[in-house]
């Protein structure tokens, strides 16, 4: 038996956050906790939604203070904001680091013995829904808009805890790529990276099947065609960056990832590395060790990002192709193509056990260990 969730209701295009007012109005809602950070309300992004909330009359209050990689003291405080402000719904509005507190607030307020946050990590027995969550993407990468994971850190350990819960998927997601213009190059490529690995890794993960294919391998053709133009900042590469990126989470939510992000994640606990920035620059030499376990899955692959022939090739030729495609695409949008600037060596042991322990692990095509994963990070170096 497969299982999929997807949010209730998505708007997509320019201008698609207009339908907050209504969405919000006849739900019923009456008080927002709006979730951003300071360099969207700088850049005045969050004021384009707080601006459509003032005009219908929606009253709401502003917790500003998400932070990249947020850890659990960052989500505490925004469940006390949420109960000071008595809101009922919560407005996340900024990439994964606002989606992702969003979740865990949403559900530790309806699920208060998990108020620890640690005992969310993993598959947490919740019992409630979440408070309902209006998504709003500022990057066009992560997907949490539509997805049932969430990733907090415990700066205590210097690990990310990676969160599995269909209680915590947002209501209603809108997907504006007017709300990612303002993304720098940098940005646009790390989370386009980012939604290429969800896309690549979904596909070959063990619980991929056909509904997740369908998806995951329409994503790596949207996102293979459309990504460096994002980043060059033509309007045609945002819009379809916003929609491929989204139609990655929609598939892989529902069956899984692998050790790329399982090697990504302690990366982001200890040295704060851009979650796309580790996933792109991982990926090439996690696909290289995946190879054997694939099958014929690569070909699709690169004939989804434009290789041509691939019907013509040889199992070896096509899987090289696919990889080949990857760091092509990798290159041309900036991202660096190693390690070296990243990791300590000293650090590597605790690197390899902690994406051993990852929730992402498991998923991957091919049986690994601690002392493969070392492999990895060491030939990354």
């Amino acid at each position: 038996m497969n299982r999929f969730i997807l949010n209730e209701t998505s708007y997509h295009g320019a201008g698609a956050v207009a339908a907050i007012k209504d969405e919000a109005a006849g739900r019923g809602f009456k008080k927002a906790l709006v979730c951003s950070d300071p360099d969207l309300i700088k850049f005045g992004l969050t004021k384009k939604i707080t601006d459509i909330l003032d005009g219908a009359g929606l009253a709401y209050d502003i917790f500003s203070e998400i932070k990249p990689n947020p850890a659990i003291e960052n989500v505490q405080a925004c469940v006390a904001a949420f109960k000071a402000a008595g809101a009922d719904y919560i407005i996340a509005i900024g990439g994964g680091s606002s989606m992702d507190t969003a979740k865990a607030v949403g559900i530790i307020i309806n699920n208060p013995e998990f108020a620890d946050v640690r005992s969310l990590e993993g598959v947490a027995d919740t019992k409630n829904k979440c408070v309902p969550i209006f998504a709003v993407p500022t990057t066009a990468g992560t997907a949490a808009e539509v997805t049932i994971n969430y990733v907090i850190t415990d700066a205590e350990k210097n690990r990310k805890m990676v969160c599995v819960d269909p209680h915590d998927i947002p209501v209603v997601a809108f997907v504006d790529p007017d709300m990612m213009e303002t993304m720098p190059k940098s940005l646009t490529a790390a989370t386009g990276m980012d939604a290429l690995t969800h896309a690549i890794e979904g596909y070959i993960t063990l619980g991929a099947w056909e509904l997740s294919d369908m998806f995951h391998l329409k994503a790596i053709e949207i996102i293979s065609r459309s990504l460096r133009g994002a980043v060059a900042n033509t309007k045609e590469g945002r819009l379809d960056m916003a929609l491929g990126q989204y139609v990655a989470g929609m598939g892989f939510s529902n069956v899984g990832l692998g050790i790329v992000h399982s090697m990504a994640h302690p990366l982001g606990a200890l040295y704060d590395t851009p979650h796309g920035v580790a996933h792109a620059i991982i990926l090439p030499t996690v696909m290289e060790y995946n190879a054997p376990a694939t099958g014929e899955k690569y070909r699709e692959i690169a004939r989804a990002m434009g290789v041509k022939g691939v019907d013509d090739m040889s199992q070896e030729e096509y899987r090289k192709a696919a990889i080949d495609a990857v760091k092509q695409l990798s290159q041309d949008v900036g991202i660096p193509a190693d390690l070296k600037d990243i990791v300590k060596p000293e650090d590597i042991p605790f690197l390899a056990q902690s994406a051993y322990d990852d929730a992402c692990r498991p998923g991957n095509p091919r049986d690994t260990s601690v002392e493969e994963i070392t492999e990895l990070y060491k030939s990354l170096l």
